[in-house]
């Protein structure tokens, strides 16, 4: 079976192009015009070894996008294979364009959506595809969609506002770094004749700092390329298992930073299982797949406990409370909502609560850390000209 690249016109007129395959280009365009294609051109897909850089990726703003419109295009009637024709044509993300080509012609040749996505993890999770598999079982594909698509802007303006917050003194803290290293590679040594020809004996500051310079400039070629290798280490290690639980338990326990990740953490967790649960997921399937993408261990810890526990007969609130992972409000709220058979309804609301929580949590960590970093380079820029004039004071003086 060989690969065909087309181009065609669709069923609103638009030019689209994708790939797909056949066994010549007669049964291709066959089953293009049973789409309600006109085929523009078709030519047989040449081989040979290809390479691209990066590949290129998929956010989950295009994955949002793609939800949102492939839930309206469905619930106005329009078949799967060519909702995703059209999604294919659409996008303007390569990487997009050829995931949704491929997932097009999984469908074509009998597989199911959730399958078809299912080979794809790096685009659509373990969520998403679960969420259409429930769609797909209760006949409400669109439905499922909606709320994923909902879902999915909801998360990504959480994650905004918390990556709004390190942005800024990430920023300054790295143009100060960059300046103080300049300051003594390249400022410091300028005086350090001028300081060998004073008879004065050198303050502690000044001596640290013309030692720190001499290091520098004898070994920059392996600190410098440090200052990059070192996070990039550092970054690898934490994606690793134990990096990763080591991150996840001790972030927590940052002041300031860490309550702010325990609320966005309980904010992912209810609104999760909350979409799960309103979508007809069982509790138990929909509770494995939060653990799943809780995104920190010590929350999906705390979930593969209580599941654990739920299968023993128990309910959801009592093994959450068990954890001391989430706040007594959160546990109290679940209650309540099991024993009014509104859970799903609960845990939306208790993500809405904790989603506001976080943004004033961010509000005021950056009118904490502002001042801070200000304060910080203050003193540092500062320590290393009062580390440059003292001398020259001390020599006035003594005059």
């Amino acid at each position: 079976m060989a690969t065909f690249i087309y181009r065609a016109k669709n069923f609103e007129g638009k030019t689209i192009s994708g790939d797909t395959e056949g066994d010549s280009k007669e049964q291709v365009i066959a089953r293009l015009r049973e789409k309600g294609f006109f085929v523009l051109s078709i030519e047989k897909k040449k081989g040979g070894f290809s390479f691209s850089f990066g590949g290129g990726s998929v956010s989950s703003r295009d994955v949002s996008i793609f939800a949102q419109m492939f839930s309206v295009m469905m619930g106005s009637g329009v078949p799967l294979v060519r909702c995703l024709s059209i999604l294919q044509g659409q996008t303007e993300n390569p990487a997009f364009h050829k995931v949704i080509g491929q997932v097009r012609s999984d469908v074509e040749g009998g597989a199911t959506l959730s399958n078809a996505l299912a080979k794809h993890p790096r685009v659509f999770d373990t969520l998403f595809v679960n969420l259409v598999k429930a769609g797909e079982a209760g006949g409400i594909l669109d439905g499922i969609l909606k709320r994923m698509a909902s879902y999915l802007e909801s998360s990504e303006a959480l994650k905004a506002k918390v990556k709004g917050a390190l942005t800024y003194p990430v920023v300054i803290l790295s143009i100060a770094g960059l300046v103080v290293l300049a300051l003594i590679m390249f400022v410091l040594p300028q005086f350090k004749s001028i300081f060998s020809s004073m008879n004065v004996e050198l303050p502690f500051i000044t001596q640290i700092l013309l030692t720190t310079s001499d290091v520098l400039i004898a070994w920059w070629f392996v600190i410098v390329p440090s200052l990059f290798l070192v996070p990039i280490g550092i970054s690898e290690f934490f994606k690793t298992e134990r990096g990763a639980r080591l991150y996840d338990i001790n972030i927590l326990r940052v002041p300031a930073f860490g309550p702010m990740m325990k609320k966005m953490a309980v904010a992912r967790f209810t609104r999760t299982l909350g979409t799960m649960i309103t979508s007809g997921v069982p509790i138990l399937q929909a509770l494995e797949v939060t653990a799943a993408t809780a995104g920190n261990s010590v929350i999906k810890d705390a979930v593969d406990s209580t599941r654990a526990s739920i299968r023993e007969g128990e309910s959801i609130a009592e093994p959450l409370k068990q954890s001391n992972v989430f706040p007594a409000m959160v546990v109290q709220m679940i209650a309540v909502g099991e024993e009014t058979g509104e859970l799903d309804k609960m845990l939306m609301k208790i993500a809405d609560f904790y989603e506001v929580e976080v943004d004033n949590a961010v509000k005021g960590l950056t009118s904490i850390i502002e001042p801070i970093v200000i304060v910080f380079m203050g003193v540092v820029i500062g320590g290393i000209v009062l580390a440059v004039f003292m001398p020259m004071l001390s020599l006035v003086n003594g005059t």
